[in-house]
């Protein structure tokens, strides 16, 4: 691996011991490290430049969202260092594995029809909550060719300025949108089945479980209104799952009650059906299974509650903020 080809761009925000053991992990792999702050207020800043990070104070008068803050620490890279071909995009609540820009690199090297490689990232702390588990759940995806990366990713400096780099103004599901138009442009997405990145999610309340939850119906809302009617049919099939469990379900609950009484309670039978099927398909270990079968039905709610976040907003032509819901 030739360090001298690599750049990487971290972002974050209070992150603490977190950003600390972010930036450890990567100077041992690349010295180009561009670490973009979103208005700090710990000792962010300086552990940074201690660490030999250049800093990207971002003013924060201009709505924030990562898409942005990404894309500012990409275009300082581009000026301090016009060489590298390749790009890591870190979160700085993630430490990376010691051996994953070799890995990515040599695999991008090797494919060059690949835009963006991500690897395997697993959560820190799965025991300290159940809302941690199921993030450590969700980072479980297939590995080969794949529709989008996370925040986590080696991308080709190229392909990543020939699409305009992340959707500034998407407060999430920025590197999704990133990766239909990458596909679209002819180029292929991959996830590696080697150690990528250890997350620290701290979600250890049921607030931030469902606010991170609307932020994801919202996400899927605003995407399909991008991309949905190409044929890449973008978040489609996920927005209408929430619509259908978290909207139209309930309504038409409260219809068959006030026309058939108590009988009418039998409609909501569906959910505990719907719950029972999706735990037995599950992969993992039983209590796994229940538990993500659980959390996915109820999950529903707060999506709903995002999409018509989205539908408000975009009807009355107003801007969307950041849902937040880290410590």
């Amino acid at each position: 691996m030739d360090a001298k080809h690599i750049g990487v761009v971290i972002i974050g925000r209070n992150e603490g011991a977190r950003l600390v053991r972010c930036l450890t992990s990567l100077k041992i792999q690349s010295t180009k490290l561009v670490y973009v702050d979103s208005g700090s207020t710990d000792d962010s800043v300086t552990a940074a430049r201690s660490l030999g990070a250049d800093v990207v104070s971002l003013n924060m008068a201009v709505s924030f969202t990562a898409a942005r803050a990404r894309n500012e620490g990409f275009e300082r890279m581009r000026k301090l260092y016009p060489s590298c071909d390749y790009v890591q995009f870190v979160d700085g609540d993630c430490e990376v594995s010691a051996t994953w820009l070799e890995n990515a690199v040599n695999f991008l090297d090797a494919n060059p029809g690949v835009a963006a490689v991500c690897g395997r990232r697993r959560e820190r702390y799965p025991e300290k909550s159940i809302y941690n588990a199921l993030c450590d759940m969700e980072w479980d995806t297939p590995i080969g060719e794949a529709k989008a990366c996370g925040g986590d990713a080696l991308m080709r400096v190229d392909a990543f300025e020939k699409v305009h780099g992340f959707r500034p103004d998407l407060i999430a599901g920025e590197e999704p949108e990133l990766c239909v138009r990458l596909r679209a442009a002819g180029w292929k997405i991959w996830r590696l089945d080697d150690a990528m990145t250890l997350h620290d999610a701290a979600i250890i309340r049921f607030g931030q479980w469902w606010k991170r939850s609307r932020r994801c119906g919202y996400a899927y809302a605003e995407g399909a209104h991008l991309h949905g009617r190409t044929p890449e049919r973008h978040r489609v099939n996920e927005s209408r799952r929430v619509w259908i469990w978290g909207v139209v379900i309930p309504l038409l609950a409260i219809s068959s009650i006030l026309i058939l009484g108590k009988l009418g309670l039998s409609v909501l039978l569906i959910y505990p059906l719907q719950f029972f099927r999706l735990a037995m398909r599950g992969t993992q270990s039983m209590k796994k299974n229940w538990l993500h079968a659980f959390f996915l039905m109820l999950g529903k709610f707060p999506e709903a509650h995002g999409q018509l976040s989205y539908l408000y907003n975009r009807l009355a032509g107003k801007k969307a903020h950041l849902i937040e819901y880290k410590l």
